[in-house]
Order: C-alpha cells, then structure tokens, then sequence
C-alpha cells in the first residue's frame, strides 16, 4: 500500500527482456534504504516486488500482464522514474491510498503554463471515465493527485485534467512530460468499489423485474 506521496525521482539503469516478463534495475538511493528482499517499491505507480537490492539501486521483476497493462512495457534505461517505499503503519497518509496496481494508461493531450502551477490534460480511456470523478484523487505515474476538471459524462472523448504546484514538478517526473507521452494511471479504489457494487445491484434489479 502506497499513499502516491513520491519519495525520490529515481533512474532506470538497465532494462533485461524476456519473451513474456522484464526486469528492470532502478537507481534511487533513499528508495533502497532499509528495503529487504521481497519488499515492494511503486516505480511510477506501479507496485514491484525487491528481487535484489544493493546500497543505491534495486531490481525487481515485471510480469507479462504488468507490463501490457502499463507504460513499464516500453521502458528504457536512462528514463527517470517516481519511487515510493510501501507506506508504514502509523505514517501520516498525505496523498490518498494507492495500491500500486495500475488500471491502465492515459496519454497527454495538452500542457497549459499557469503563473505559478501547470494543468496538464490526458485523455481518458472509456473504461476508466465512471470512476474519475471532478476533485477526487487518482494517481498518475503514482503521484497522488486531485482531479481539477473532466469531461462530461455524455461525451465520447473523455479526459481529465489536473493541476501541479511546483514543488510537484520539481520533485517528480511529472515536470519533464511532453505532449503525447504515455502515463500509468490509477483510479480511486473506493470509486472502483462503488462502481462495482452498482453495476451487481443493476443486473438485480434487472433480475427481479424479469
């Protein structure tokens, strides 16, 4: 469990591809401070597990499904990437609670500079439009943010935009992003439960009235 405050902006180092999985070593000093074997770090909101970790870097594994469903699957070495130890019992929970667990990718449609914040839109996929919801929490490339605007509901070209201090782009890898770059995104987890529970009561309803 994470809680998409970012800890470090780490580097990937070296990239090992398989037929069906990758593993990657990231560079990221404080990330592997205190890490074991089988600790989990979120590498840009996707949750790894530690296969090795030395004094400033670690490796972990990336599985097929991993990597299809995240922007991991086009990674290099020499991308910077954000990195989050798990989240500690008693921390302050400063962002919201992530999981690590991606839903899917969005793409950066526009860049709009502000005198003092920068509003970044991307395009939503259809899927995930129901649980984004204007000024909850979703995490892009496991930054913790609030959404600031979104399409409306009707349409069929969804998005979303959101609004960055800077200190947020300073500290992440949010800052360098460029039109049409490709980000890991997860939705709220208590939306995704609503959802969820709707659309059960819905094939009820449309059980009993049958």
């Amino acid at each position: 469990m994470f809680t998409g405050i970012i800890e470090e902006l780490g580097e990937v180092v070296a990239v090992e591809r398989g037929d069906d999985a990758a593993r990657l070593t990231v560079r990221g000093p404080l990330a592997v401070t205190g890490v074991h074997i089988g600790d989990s770090i979120a590498v840009s909101g996707v949750c790894l597990t530690v296969v090795t970790a030395g004094d400033e870097s670690f490796t972990a594994d990336v599985m097929a499904q991993t990597l299809a469903m995240s922007s991991l699957d086009t990674v290099v070495a020499g991308r910077r990437v954000n990195l989050e130890r798990a989240a500690q019992v008693g921390d302050r929970l400063g962002g919201h609670i992530v999981q690590g667990h991606v839903d899917g990718t969005a793409t950066l449609r526009s860049i709009t500079e502000g005198s003092a914040w920068r509003v970044l839109r991307f395009a939503l996929p259809a899927a995930l439009a129901p649980v984004v919801v204007d000024k909850g929490s979703i995490a892009v490339d496991g930054v913790s943010l609030t959404v600031s605007s979104l399409s409306e509901p009707a349409t069929t070209d969804h998005w979303f935009e959101v609004s960055l201090i800077p200190e947020t782009l300073a500290v992440t890898s949010l800052g360098s992003l460029a039109v049409g770059d490709v980000v890991n995104i997860e939705t709220d987890i208590l939306a995704r439960h609503v959802e969820r529970m709707l659309a059960f009561r819905t094939l009820s309803e449309r059980d009993d009235a049958s």
